[in-house]
Order: C-alpha cells, then structure tokens, then sequence
C-alpha cells in the first residue's frame, strides 16, 4: 500500500455530458502523471461527441464555495482552468488564486482559455475575454491557447506569428506561453508544432503528427498535463515537454465514443516511451523534415553505431592530454576556456590556443585516439581543413548556451564541419533542444553535485541518467561529480556510453585509470539500472 500523498491540482473547468473533454479529461491526464485532480464545476455543458447545444455556468456563489471548501482541505500545488464560463466567474477565480499565493507564491496557474469548442460553439463574449486579459492573464503561470485563441485574447490581425502572439501575451502578464498547433497542421503538415515562450527557453516543441479522428479534449489534456508537471516541481519548459509528452500519448490511445470525434485518453506509462520525446528549435527556424528523415520508429537516429565512450577524461591542457593517452584513455576532452581578460584579438592568447590544441591533436592522431574540443569549433574546424586526415581524430562538445548564442547561421556553419558534436543537457527541453542537432552524444548532468562549475542544476541522480539513457534517442554520456569507482560503476549499468572523470584523474591518469576502467567493465556487466516512470526535475521553480 502506498500511503504518500499526492500532489494536488485544481481543475477549474467545465463539465462535459459527453465525458470527451472539459474536466473529464483534465482527470484522465492527472492519473497519467499519478496526481490527484480535484475538479470544481465552473460551467455545466449539454453536449455529446457532435455538438455543444447549451452552456449553463455556475453561479459565483456556487463556485466560490467550491473553492473555499477545497481550500480549507486541499490546498492546490497548481490549478488549471478551461471553461469557465463567464467574467464573473473568472472574478471568483482571480481572487481566489491572490487568496492561496498569500499561503503558497509558488502556487502555479495554468490558463486553458476555453473560447469556443471544436465543433465551433462559441463560450466567450467581450465581457469574457476582457476579464480573461485583465485578471487571468496577469496571475498566469503559463497559458495554453490554440492560435484561433490567441488571435482573440489578443487582437491581433490574422496572419501574426506565433512569437508576436506569445509576446502580446506575456505582455499583459502571463509569465510563460504555449500556442499548441496540434489542430493546425497547413504549415506543417508533417509535425504537431507548439510554440513555447518561457524565461528559459523559446522554440517550437515537435512530434510527428499523428492521423486520428479521435482528438476530443486534447487541448484540456495539454493544459492538465502542463499543470500536473508544475504541481510535480518542473519548470514550464520541462512541464511542457512533458504535456506534449502526455498528449501525444493521449491522442495514440484516442477511442470511439459517438458518431463524432471520440475522447483522447492518456493511460499511464507515457513517460517511458521514447517515440514521445519531443524535438525542439533553437528558435523560431527549424528543419524538423531532416530530423524526421534521421529517426527511426523509436526516435533514435538511424543507422546509428554502437558508441562505446568509455572511460571519457575531461584535462586542461596537452600534456594533460599525453598523460591521458599514455593510461590508455583513447576519448579525451581539452576544456581550455577563454580568460575573461582575452578576446579574439589577442594574439598571444590565440597562438597559445592554437599551440595547445594543435599538441593535443597530434597526440591523439598518434595514439589512435579521439580528441574533443570544448568550446573552440572554428579552431578545430580550421585544424580539420588544413589536414583532412586529422578529421577522424577531432570531434566537438559544445554546451548549450554556446549554442544558443552561436545563432541560426552559427549551428549551420558548426554543421558543416561534418565534425561529430557532443552536447550538454540538464533539463528535458535541453535534451529536446539536442536532439534536433543529431548529437553524437547528449551529456546527461550533473549526476552528482559538483564543484568544478558553478550551476544552477539539482543533480540528476542515477535515476535521471538511467530516464537519459533510455529515451535521448543517442549516445548518453554521464557526467558531474563522479569522484568514486562505485560513482562510475553506478554510471555504467544505467547504459551510458560514457562516464567522465575530471580530477578523479589525479596527477597521474596511468595510475588512476585501470581502477576506473575497471569500475566501468563492471557497470556494464551488472543488470541494467531501472528507468522511472518520469524523471525528477533538475531545476527549482522560482
């Protein structure tokens, strides 16, 4: 018997007779994530899968008392509202979100603006949607409007972009957005696109599409599962991989009900499959078409090698490198960064770049070895053109930020070294975010706390590399605070490619190696490291 409390949601949403949407699904989605739901009736609706033929909200007085008897019992993690029914009934609710975040700030807010239904009944009058801009939108955590939405909440003329919409409405005050396209596939016709605006990250959320009839309440699973995400302690961007997650699940598991649409239903389980890992852009461009041609049904990329990494050491400089091979270590990082006094027209700082990289290069060409380039691709780049034959010798790990400021033209141009690319991740919109440059390996960190960077990351955990490991759809390399032989041990039966060691190298690599390759051998052959069920988050929610 499990006695552990579960985290609590509201739902503060419609009921649907039909048992298709509303707060039926938002209950479907919460037991998906293994939260508990309670739904507040804000509105009664008079519909089967064809039609909506009446709308009958609540009265405030009736769902204030809803909410107040919740509240003396239940206290809410995070709310999530649909239809509600009217501007006075988002008054109830506004006052009683101010009321709970005196109790709890971190208290989240899901916004569904439920404006009309799929089969075109309309929910919302002007009244409404000014209530929506002036008290929802501005308590929000997150809001997850359709485009045809957004265009209203916001005014904008037909024709806006996603990021404009997104803008607006952060404008006004919600804090992060999601504009769900699953219903609008004439761009796209390929991909469900969801554009995300969050303080940590902006991009286009992507799954292929799916053809199904049956996608009644997709938009209240979304939502729902975003909340459910932030009631479990993910940042929005991570709850939004997540909701995608769910959704898509939700739409493969969609049955008849009627002679209409049918429900989708999302049975629990979701977080393991790892056909549902989203991709995401770096922004508002993206090439989802070369990515969909590169994955196989389980998303891994095609014709992909087995990686054997190994023991991976991370040195400072060439002759830490020389060491490193003389051990045997044949993958070896230079992480040599640029100090804050120098810029790209230092030349004495340059030549001793170049000095030390063009060592370490010449040193694992002659060991047979791989040398990986932290941070200084055009160096390496230019390195490789000079001598071809040094290209099977260099790869590249870059880390996220970098990437992000490198920009559109800068990814193109790092692509085209042809140069096999690592890449950090610590949170599943970073491993999202990788996964749509085809990495040669996503970083997975930290594992453990560590003191070599400062960051702002929990540590992953065993459980969250074994979660890595068994849904990047790549080559896994763990990472961060592994200072132990059972750390390294434990890091290999989650089936890493990878294990790095930073300064449990020592000073001398050819004493300290064979303990670590050993520790590795028998993490590799020990049983396989249990997946969760979801991965725990890797940052606090402010």
């Amino acid at each position: 018997m499990n006695s552990e409390a579960k985290p609590l949601i509201w739902s503060i949403a419609g009921n649907d007779s039909g048992g298709g949407a509303g707060l039926s699904a938002d209950a479907r989605a919460a037991a998906a994530f293994g939260v508990h739901l309670c739904p507040v009736v804000a509105a009664i609706t008079v519909q089967n899968s064809v039609a909506v033929t009446q709308v009958e909200p609540v009265s405030p007085e009736v769902l204030d008392a809803q909410l107040a008897a919740l509240a003396a019992d239940m206290p809410p993690a995070a709310i999530k509202t649909g239809l509600l029914g009217g501007a006075a009934q988002i008054a109830v609710v506004a006052r009683w979100v101010d009321r709970l975040r005196q109790a709890n700030p971190q208290l989240a807010l899901v916004v569904d603006p439920v404006l009309r239904s799929s089969t075109g009944a309309p929910f919302a009058d002007d009244e409404t949607l000014r209530a929506y801009r002036e008290l929802l939108l501005p308590r929000a955590t997150l809001v997850t409007p359709n485009r045809r939405e957004a265009l209203r909440l916001t005014g904008l003329p037909e024709g806006t972009l996603e990021p404009a919409l997104a803008a607006a409405l952060q404008a006004v005050g919600a804090q992060a957005v999601a504009i769900t396209g699953g219903d609008d596939g004439a761009a796209q016709p390929a991909w469900s696109l969801d554009w995300v605006q969050t303080d940590l990250a902006n991009g286009w959320l992507a799954l292929p599409r799916l053809a199904t009839p049956h996608t009644h309440g997709t938009g209240c699973t979304f939502a729902s599962s975003a909340a459910a995400a932030l009631a479990l302690g993910f940042v929005a961007p991570d709850a939004l991989v997540l909701a995608k997650m769910a959704t898509t699940w939700a739409l493969r598991h969609g049955y008849a009900a009627g002679q209409g649409a049918g429900p989708v239903a999302a049975p629990m389980g979701f977080g393991t499959q790892p056909g549902l890992m989203p991709l995401m852009s770096w922004g508002e461009d993206s090439d989802f078409d070369s990515c969909l041609r590169r994955l196989d049904g389980r998303q891994q990329l095609n014709s992909l090698p087995e990686v054997d990494l190994g023991l991976y050491a991370i040195v400072d400089s060439a002759q830490r490198v020389a060491s490193a091979l003389e051990a045997g270590i044949t993958t070896v990082q230079l992480r040599i960064k640029t100090p804050p006094a120098a810029h790209a027209a230092d030349a004495a700082w340059a030549l001793r770049l170049d000095t030390e990289l063009r060592a370490a290069l010449a040193a694992c060409r002659a060991a047979g070895a791989t040398l990986v380039v932290n941070d200084h691709w055009q160096r390496a780049r230019d390195m490789a053109a000079q001598d071809p034959g040094a290209a099977p010798h260099l790869a590249l790990h870059l880390g996220q930020e970098d990437l992000q400021a490198l920009g559109a033209d800068g990814r193109a141009a790092l692509a085209a070294t042809g140069l096999q690319l690592g890449i950090s991740s610590h949170s599943l919109w970073e491993l999202a975010r990788a996964r749509s440059l085809h990495p040669w390996y996503a970083a997975c960190g930290p594992v453990w706390p560590t003191l070599t960077k400062d960051m702002p990351w929990r540590p992953q955990g065993l459980d969250n590399l074994a979660w890595w490991v068994h849904m990047a759809g790549a080559p896994v390399v763990a990472i961060g605070g592994i200072l132990e032989h059972a750390q390294a041990e434990a890091a290999a039966a989650s089936g890493a490619a990878g294990v790095c060691v930073v300064r449990g190298l020592g000073e001398d690599p050819a004493l300290q190696a064979p303990g670590w390759r050993a520790a590795i051998a028998r993490g590799r052959a020990a049983a396989r490291l249990p997946v969760p069920a979801l991965p725990h988050p890797s940052l606090a929610r402010n």
